[in-house]
């Protein structure tokens, strides 16, 4: 594990972050699926993951809570600041008539 300078912490030698995998083996996946579902981590690496959470569980779900605060932030900021509304519209009107041909 390495953490990144906006304070994640990632699988070292990739951009996959802790979270992703460990948010996957708390909703009962197992290593084999969670690798599945990101196959730029080896096998070893998401055990490595799932170990490190195991052995510090508080940090690391200190850690998920904080980037859990951090993301809905992120969400308040970009709500707050940005119209998105339209965009969105028009984005699942796109979607919808795609989904129709």
């Amino acid at each position: 594990m390495t953490q990144w300078d906006d304070g994640t912490i990632r699988i070292k030698g990739s951009r996959l972050k802790l979270d992703y995998i460990i948010h996957q083996f708390k909703a009962g996946a197992t290593a084999e699926q969670i690798q599945d579902s990101y196959p730029s981590a080896t096998l070893r690496d998401v055990y490595g993951a799932i170990f490190y959470y195991l052995q510090n569980r508080e940090a690391v779900e200190q850690y998920l809570s904080q980037r859990a605060e951090a993301d809905k932030e992120g969400i308040r900021f970009i709500d707050e600041n940005f119209q998105t509304k339209e965009l969105r519209d028009r984005i699942l009107a796109r979607r919808s008539q795609l989904l129709k041909t």
